[in-house]
């Protein structure tokens, strides 16, 4: 195994974890987007996990570690208008105060677009 530097991901081994990391969230994301729409309803575990796992997964890329995989920039966009468009679907029968509705929306576009951002610099 190689190593080139101190660090804690300065090693194949340790790229090998980030990368087995990084598949997990996607398998996620990937799983819960072709699954049952109902399940990414906002609020509905996915619904609050992909967006969690999309933000995680923006982190990591950000530090610039070896071994950190992304889903092309098309995927990420596929997602972010399937989830989109299950959010204005449903959320407004969770009753949200207006702010919340728009300031979240607002979140959850700029969770996409960071992470398509991120997938293109690959």
């Amino acid at each position: 195994m190689g190593t080139w530097g101190s660090g804690n991901f300065d090693s194949d081994t340790a790229a090998d974890h980030l990368a087995e990391l990084t598949d997990r969230l996607l398998d996620e994301v990937v799983a819960a987007m072709a699954g049952d729409p109902v399940g990414l309803e906002p609020d509905e575990y996915w619904g609050v996990a992909v967006p969690c796992n999309l933000e995680l997964l923006c982190l990591l890329a950000r530090q610039g570690h070896v071994g950190v995989t992304l889903p092309e920039p098309a995927t990420v966009a596929e997602w972010k208008t399937t989830f989109l468009a299950i959010w204005d679907a449903t959320i407004d029968g969770l009753e949200p105060k207006p702010d919340y509705r728009v300031a979240r929306r607002a979140v959850l576009v700029e969770t996409f677009d960071r992470l398509a951002e991120e997938a293109a610099r690959e």
